[in-house]
């Protein structure tokens, strides 16, 4: 079996190790920031730090898909997260009766995970702790890949990587799960790899999000999910130990919403929401105004024109493929390649280099691309509409699969098979296909009007929000 170096200990990174590790192999993480995890939910919460990880104390979401693969592949995971108080979520028991039906067959895959970030890591982190064949570094940073002789092309090959120290570590395969800031591109320009090959787009979203705890979880249920309103959306996430997160998710060219990143703003903006307000009484916020940017969507590719730019090298995780953070697909999509990643080498060994170079990128379009393409798509719809609404100009959805979503998401809250329908294709479980949608629901959405906002009742008019950041008298919200 294969010596292999994982770079970074985050989600993806320690999932990465532990799938390999139990093919056989002997993993080695190597994570550059030097804490240990330790102790219960709150202490993990509190006291690790994580410079490393920019998002680290920001809101995750963990879709049904990976709560799924991690249950298939990695069931003690689980098991830890729920051991430090995180939980399996099903959105449909959240809602009314009378909007779902009740319980049906099936609904069981729509369970998600909840848990904050460092309580997910620390979980993973304990499993990993006692993994036979995983052994984790911290306080190791890698400055640099050790070049070894090129493979049958000429293309340069990694045989290992040499830690800040000056440490050296041979490796039949290193993997780059260092993340969105991942700096393996300039350890490549060292050894005479070009780069990979790179597809972005900036959309320009922005989060202003606020952690809290519920402290009555018994007698006020929440909805999670991703809801849109005029000129933005309102994006409720679970945590663990009764925690969850509201975020505001805008247009970053939206000036006049930048008044969200202060907290008597932000409160009136969400006192506009009035089947929040019960909830919001009863809780206590743990965090301030959290600000973040939205990154751009961005896929890359270690084949470039049908040729490897270097052996020896794989990446997983985000610093493959990143997504508009608000969807949650981060973190399944994550888990999706290194399950590709532990599949291909048993198909194909590191020793087998350009090879294997070819077939894990494959592998990877084939899993990922679909669901990069979908995203994107979906981003660039919403995004334009976002900008409509500012401008306060009229937005006609383009594309099949937007105009469909949109007409799903106004029959959502009548019509039980459209709820589940679109909660499926929301949660990652399956893309959108008419072809098996009921006859009943086909006619329905035939006869959804497209030029009608998509936007639920009870929630505030673009003006309305504008009037209570300004902190300027508004109509009552009916």
């Amino acid at each position: 079996m294969a010596r292999i170096v994982v770079i970074g200990a985050g989600l993806t990174g320690l999932a990465t190790a532990l799938l390999l590790a139990r093919d056989g192999h002997d993993v080695t993480v190597l994570e550059r920031d030097p804490a240990e995890p330790d102790g219960d939910a709150e202490s993990l919460w509190r006291n690790w730090e994580r410079p490393g990880v920019s998002q680290f104390r920001l809101p995750h979401q963990m879709l049904a898909y990976w709560r799924r693969l991690m249950e298939r592949e990695l069931p003690e995971v689980i098991d830890e997260v729920e051991r430090l108080g995180g939980r399996r979520i099903n959105p449909i028991d959240t809602m009314p009766v009378a909007l779902t039906g009740g319980i049906r067959a099936g609904d069981e895959d729509l369970r998600g995970m909840s848990a904050r970030r460092p309580v997910l890591e620390g979980a993973l982190s304990a499993v990993a702790a006692r993994a036979q064949g995983v052994t984790v570094r911290r306080g190791a940073r890698v400055a640099a890949l050790v070049p070894a002789p090129p493979g049958v092309h000429g293309v340069p090959h990694v045989g290992g990587v040499v830690i800040d120290a000056g440490e050296k570590l041979s490796a039949d395969l290193v993997v780059d799960a260092m993340g969105r800031n991942t700096s393996v591109d300039r350890m490549l320009g060292a050894i005479g790899a070009r780069r990979p090959d790179e597809q972005a787009e900036e959309l320009g979203f922005v989060y202003y999000c606020r952690q809290f705890r519920n402290n009555e979880p018994g007698s006020v249920p929440l909805t999670s999910g991703l809801i849109p309103y005029e000129g933005m959306s309102l994006l409720t996430i679970y945590g663990d130990a009764d925690t969850y997160s509201l975020c505001f998710y805008v247009a970053s060219n939206d000036r006049e919403l930048r008044g969200l990143r202060d907290v008597d703003a932000w409160e009136r903006a969400l006192a506009l929401f009035p089947n929040l307000g019960r909830l919001r009484s009863v809780s206590t916020p743990i965090t301030g105004i959290q600000v973040m940017a939205g990154s751009p969507d961005r896929r890359r590719s270690f084949v470039v024109d049908g040729a490897p730019v270097v052996t020896g090298l794989v990446a997983v995780g985000d610093a493959v493929v990143r997504t508009n953070p608000s969807l949650g697909r981060g973190s399944a999509t994550g888990l999706v390649q290194a399950c590709t990643l532990r599949d291909v080498l048993r198909d194909v060994g590191p020793d087998r280099s350009d090879e294997f170079a070819t077939r894990f990128a494959e592998a990877i379009e084939a899993v990922v691309g679909p669901l990069y393409r979908r995203t994107l798509a979906q981003d660039r719809n919403r995004m334009a509409e976002i900008q409509a609404d500012i401008a306060g100009t009229p937005h006609r959805p383009t594309g099949a699969t937007w105009q469909l979503q949109r007409a799903l998401q106004r029959l959502v809250r009548m019509d039980a098979d459209a709820l589940r329908i679109y909660m499926r294709s929301a949660l990652h479980i399956e893309p959108l296909d008419p072809a098996v949608f009921p006859a009943t629901l086909r006619a329905k959405i035939e006869a959804v009007d497209d030029e009608a906002p998509p936007y639920p009742a009870g929630g505030p008019t673009r003006a309305q929000l504008l009037a209570a950041v300004a902190d300027q008298p508004i109509r009552t919200v009916a």
